[in-house]
This record gives C-alpha cells, structure tokens and sequence, in this order.
C-alpha cells in the first residue's frame, strides 16, 4: 500500500480509454478514486460530481481515474448513460484494489462480505501520493479534491 510522499506503484489496467499505466501519467496530478459498483446511486452521483467538475480539473492539468472491480462492459454503459469523459479501470482481479488496500470486510443488512471501501488518492506529478480520503462520503468529496489540487499547485 502507497504511503503519503512515497511514489506509489507503477500500475496497468485495462479501461473505457484503453490501457492505463500509472508510470506513463507523470508530469500530471492523477486522482484515482475507487468504489464499489456502477449504476448505484453513490457510485453514480460520485461519478457525476468528478464529471461535472472535470473542466477545473483539466485547468490543473490533473487526470481522474475511476476504478472498481466491475467489467469493462459495464464501464462502457455506465460511462455512456452518465456522459462521463474519464477513465474507468475494470479491476476484476483486484489488483489496483489490493495494492491501494480498499478491500475490507463490509456488513449490509447483516450479511458480511468484502467489498470496496470508496477511497481517493491524489498523486503529484512524481508519481508520489499527495493525499488519500478513505471512508469517502460522496456530498462534496470531488470538490474537496479539487482543493486539494489547487492547494498543492500553489
């Protein structure tokens, strides 16, 4: 798991922009944030929130990645419906999931199971973790990012 100021790994995964590796987005800030499925309502206002901030993002030169453990077909209609004009990465085999350690045991309606816990990672232009939101409420997390860039560009 990438420690804050420690260059985190140099991931690839497949997505809804083609291949993604981590390495190859230096030189940008990268936000990758995880959660747990499309089409659900948290999952998807999240999504919204991201996209429709995403002209203040690119004015940060700053790059969003989605990721969940959802197939990449389900990531084309998700992204296709909401209009989203980010990455999503299918990690099926939670490989992002695991090196970010988002998996966690979760209980719904007294069932327990492991599920995604909807994280964010802020990466600086190095390729070093800048700052992480674990635990995420989704009500004005994408803007609270945002900040979060601006501040570190100033």
């Amino acid at each position: 798991m990438p420690a804050v100021g420690k260059v985190v790994p140099d991931l690839r995964g497949t997505s809804t922009a083609g291949e993604i590796r981590l390495r190859e987005l230096r030189g940008r800030p990268v936000v990758v944030y995880f959660y747990p499925k499309d089409n659900t309502t948290g999952c998807t206002r999240e999504a919204q929130d991201f996209r429709d901030l995403a002209k203040a993002f690119a004015r940060h030169k700053a790059v969003v990645i989605g990721v969940s453990r959802d197939s990449l077909a389900s990531h084309e209609k998700f992204r296709d419906k909401h209009d989203l004009g980010f990455a999503l990465v299918s990690d099926p085999d939670e490989i992002w999931c695991r090196a970010f350690d988002v998996i966690h045991e979760k209980t719904l309606y007294g069932r327990k199971f492991m599920g995604v816990v909807r994280s964010t990672f802020l990466i600086d232009a190095d390729g070093k973790l800048l700052r992480e939101w674990r635990g995420v409420k989704v009500p004005g997390h994408a803007q609270d990012v945002l900040d979060a860039i601006a501040g570190a560009a100033a």
